[in-house]
């Protein structure tokens, strides 16, 4: 039973308000009508999404001391437009064709090119009106962070926290693609991608940031906080995304089923697999696994072998034992109450959604 102890629905109102706001403000709606197909995809990308993000970041900032003010909201929501920059690249980069149940952003300028009988190909302009589209979006998030109109030394004190958390996951991506080129993955170099790629930006640095905005300082409580909690909710979040990459109902993910086997995504789900099935069942994850006309009779073998080998079930216990210890540690940290009952129900959010 859920009580919203973190308040997401008020949460999300503001969050939703600061950024339709501030991208009104870059590219106004009745704006140029040759820019109006990025106002567009920008909006969509926007408009999704629990907003996860921006929550740890605040009930960072309440956790530590900070108070209920609008600007504390203008700096988490910046968080969106970083997480919508990386989602864009993220699906050029794996040539995905939906994302949240519409057209990624690099079909849809595809499909804008086709339908307007330009020169040229369309896939090419389509990659490459994304990868702006990405690239104006996470400078977007360093603008609206540093405009965000806290005191100038809170975010100066925060500065070093955003600035890394950009560059690991902007690695985190790197080592992803990595991990697809050599073709062979263990728990331990999956876990190494996820951290990198989701699991420290979408928990344990937001709520670093959201700590040192309203301290003016990472003290040491705060980072064996970021570390004991953020970090193991961050690792079971991304298990959690794994499962439902393979097993997730497309009506709530926003993808085809099985739209990760496809993509022949290395994650900590199929290293379990590989390590624990039959060799013959191994054999045919190996083979399957990137096919990107994969049917639905070859997700459902992949699908078997992967619960069969009981990597599945695995890596259910482990999301309930990283869990575990992500609310042990965060019972031993000196938060507001407030802030940890919201975290806690933002731990279990994350880890037990369905989108």
């Amino acid at each position: 039973m859920t009580t919203d102890a973190a308040g997401l629905d008020t949460l999300r109102t503001h969050v939703e308000r600061a950024l339709g706001e501030f991208v009104d403000r870059q590219l106004p709606a009745s704006g140029d009508l040759e820019l109006e197909p990025l106002r567009t995809a920008a909006d969509e990308l926007l408009s999704g999404g629990k907003r996860l993000r921006p929550a740890f970041c605040y009930w960072g900032w309440r956790g530590a001391g900070g108070t209920d003010v609008p600007e504390i909201f203008t700096a988490a929501a910046s968080l969106e437009l970083l997480q919508a920059s990386a989602l864009v690249h993220d699906d050029v980069m794996d040539k995905s064709d939906l994302r949240r149940g519409m057209p990624a952003a690099h079909r849809r300028f595809q499909a804008l090119h086709e339908k307007s009988a330009w020169h040229g190909s369309a896939e090419q302009f389509g990659e490459g009106a994304a990868i702006l589209l990405g690239n104006l979006l996470l400078i977007w998030s360093g603008e609206m962070w540093r405009t965000s109109g806290l005191p100038p030394e809170s975010l100066e004190a925060a500065q070093a926290v955003h600035d890394h958390m950009r560059t690991e996951l902007m690695c985190g991506q790197y080592l992803d693609l990595l991990e697809q080129a050599h073709g062979e993955n263990t728990f331990e170099s999956a876990l190494r991608v996820a951290l990198f790629k989701s699991g420290k930006y979408s928990v344990e640095q937001p709520l670093r940031l959201g700590l040192v905005l309203a301290s003016g300082k990472l003290e040491p409580w705060m980072d064996e906080l970021c570390t004991g909690y953020g970090r193991r909710v961050g690792i079971a979040f991304q298990l959690r995304d794994d499962i439902l990459g393979v097993f997730g109902d497309p009506a709530q993910t926003g993808k085809p089923a099985g739209d990760d086997l496809r993509e022949g995504k290395r994650t900590m789900l199929v290293a379990r697999t590989l390590a624990a099935a039959s060799p013959e069942d191994a054999q045919t994850v190996r083979r399957l696994l990137g096919d990107p006309a994969l049917d639905e009779r070859g997700v459902e073998t992949l699908r078997r072998i992967i619960d069969d080998s009981g990597a599945l079930r695995e890596c259910e216990e482990l999301i309930g034992d990283y869990l575990g210890q992500a609310l042990a540690a965060l019972e031993e940290a000196p938060v507001t109450d407030g802030a940890r009952a919201a975290l806690t129900e933002l731990a279990i959010a994350a880890t037990s959604r369905t989108t």
